[in-house]
């Protein structure tokens, strides 16, 4: 039993196929082959605009906002400046959506834009600045409370071993 489990499946598969290939595939297998669906009738086709697929369903407002470095107030311009109509994604044409890559190209996105924070960052860590030194130390350096709040650069709560609470 032990054998039988331990030999390779490979060798026994290619027999089997050694012994189909004396005799004909078209007259031991015969399988109803259907017409491949269509592309065009599912319009799979998805938007890439900025390196980036924006989604089809959403109105093209809305979809640029996908992109890093692109919000409302700049997805609001680009619209305007082209004076481009506020469509769902997937009813632009191929000239609708070049002159939209074309547009959005224009601004600085996605990963040149993080590249630039993060050269920021890194400078104002060098020179040992305020703000620098609140980024090294993983605090808010835009003037928030930190004694109830800021949880998210802080991390989770640690508790400390040996501190007890003072008698009321």
């Amino acid at each position: 039993m032990a054998q039988t489990l331990a030999m390779p499946v490979v060798p026994s598969l290619s027999a089997i196929c050694n012994g189909l290939k004396s005799t004909s595939l078209s007259n031991s297998i015969s399988l109803p082959i259907s017409n491949p669906p269509k592309a065009g009738s599912l319009s799979i086709r998805c938007a890439r605009v900025g390196g980036v697929e924006i989604p089809n369903s959403k109105r093209v407002e809305y979809s640029l906002q996908y992109i890093h470095g692109i919000g409302r107030s700049n997805a609001r311009q680009i619209l305007s400046d082209l004076s481009m109509e506020n469509k769902i994604t997937k009813d632009l044409s191929e000239e609708e959506l070049i002159t939209l890559r074309d547009e959005v190209s224009k601004y600085m996105i996605e990963g040149d834009l993080r590249r630039f924070n993060a050269l920021n960052i890194r400078r104002l860590k060098e020179i040992q600045c305020y703000r620098g030194i609140r980024h090294i130390q993983g605090l808010p350096c835009r003037g928030q409370r930190t004694k109830n709040n800021c949880r998210t650069l802080k991390g989770k709560r640690v508790s400390i071993p040996g501190k007890k609470k003072a008698p009321r």
